[in-house]
């Protein structure tokens, strides 16, 4: 088994040996998805809570949702099942303070495809993820990239707690933009990670493309980018070639390739370039991640962008992803860092070459 890999026994195994009561907490997908693999390792909970101030009398999956003061007046002990995601401080704040009262778990459910991270997955890709262990740039991101397996394997959110990077640090420390960057932003939602590279550039830049497929956001990044000079907007999905794919618009952030979609342009990135240099490159396509960047791969062989891709959709991301990355430039330097979230999500990986002037970036 990996050495940095201190976590043996699986969150679900964990559950199924527990003799107190599981609760649920929180609905949506997430739990939905957390419920079906219970049913797999054959775990029973006992009801499922929000807090009080979300609980409306309604029902889920079969259960009426209490409020987590019902659960704590009625159960001297219990354990928490955690099945929503969480990035506000208050938020992260009052899990962490769960966690100090009860046993409370984090299972990993992948967001995007099947299975399941555990033990057995780890020593199944043992090579590859030590592969990419061994070729990350600095201690810390052989420190987060050990925290985030130990997470996936255990479900403890003290995991990622504990290994927070601030998007100051990122932005200043690792990808280091500079006043003249070409932007290629796949996934470009409503423009926050445009407005984010334009506050870090105070405004200055020599062009912008933006790729987003959800036709509500695609309104709210038109909106956002208005006549502001040098910006494409692209409403068509990131992918390896040009093609049609099936694309599935959800609230939010969580629209994706999906078979029960309808019918939407796609796009690879060297194509909508044309053979003109990219500087910058941005991926976060909701499980698309590994085909966008064959369809970048050209670009990305001649012209070394500094790159940021999330490596949290599939289970495989966190190993596929990086040597990707490597096999299409072996010059590139791999960074991982993770923003205050729970689950793994917002877990990325930023690709460097010395190339592009961030030499400087040290242990």
């Amino acid at each position: 088994m990996l050495q940095f890999v201190t976590e043996k026994v699986s969150v679900w195994e964990k559950l199924k040996n527990e003799t107190r009561p599981i609760f649920l907490y929180g609905m949506g997908d997430g739990a939905v998805r957390i419920l079906s693999a219970m049913r797999t390792y054959h775990i029973s909970i006992e009801g499922i809570f929000a807090s009080d101030e979300f609980v409306r009398g309604h029902d889920f999956a079969g259960y009426p949702v209490r409020k987590l003061s019902e659960v704590e007046a009625e159960y001297e002990d219990f354990v928490i099942v955690l099945a929503f995601a969480v990035c506000n401080p208050q938020m992260i704040e009052r899990i962490r303070t769960l966690g100090e009262q009860y046993q409370l778990y984090v299972p990993d459910v992948p967001v995007v495809g099947g299975g399941l991270f555990t033990p057995e997955f780890c020593e199944e890709h043992e090579e590859e993820i030590q592969t990419v262990y061994q070729s990350l740039a600095d201690e810390r991101s052989r420190q987060i990239y050990a925290n985030i397996i130990n997470f996936k394997i255990s479900g403890n959110p003290a995991y990622l707690i504990d290994q927070v990077d601030s998007k100051d640090e990122i932005w200043n420390r690792v990808i280091q933009p500079t006043t003249h960057e070409i932007y290629v932003d796949l996934g470009a939602y409503n423009g926050d990670t445009i407005r984010e590279m334009l506050e870090y550039t105070r405004g200055k830049y020599h062009r912008i493309i933006a790729v987003e497929p959800d036709k509500k956001n695609y309104r709210k990044l038109v909106k956002f980018v208005g006549d502001t000079p040098s910006v494409q907007c692209y409403q068509c999905s990131a992918w390896c070639v040009d093609t049609e794919l099936p694309f599935a618009s959800k609230a939010g952030r969580q629209s994706a390739v999906a078979m029960d979609g309808v019918m939407t342009p796609a796009r690879s990135v060297d194509n909508l370039l044309a053979g003109n240099p990219v500087t910058l490159l941005k991926m976060d396509v909701e499980g698309a991640e590994r085909e966008a960047l064959w369809g970048a791969s050209r670009s990305i062989a001649r012209y070394a962008p500094k790159l940021m891709v999330s490596l949290y959709h599939h289970n495989e991301d966190i190993y596929e992803l990086p040597l990707l990355v490597k096999k299409i430039n072996p010059r590139y330097r791999l960074f991982v860092r993770h923003l205050p979230y729970i689950p793994a999500w917002e877990t990325n990986l930023y690709a460097i070459c010395e190339t592009n002037g961030n030499t400087q970036y040290a242990e």
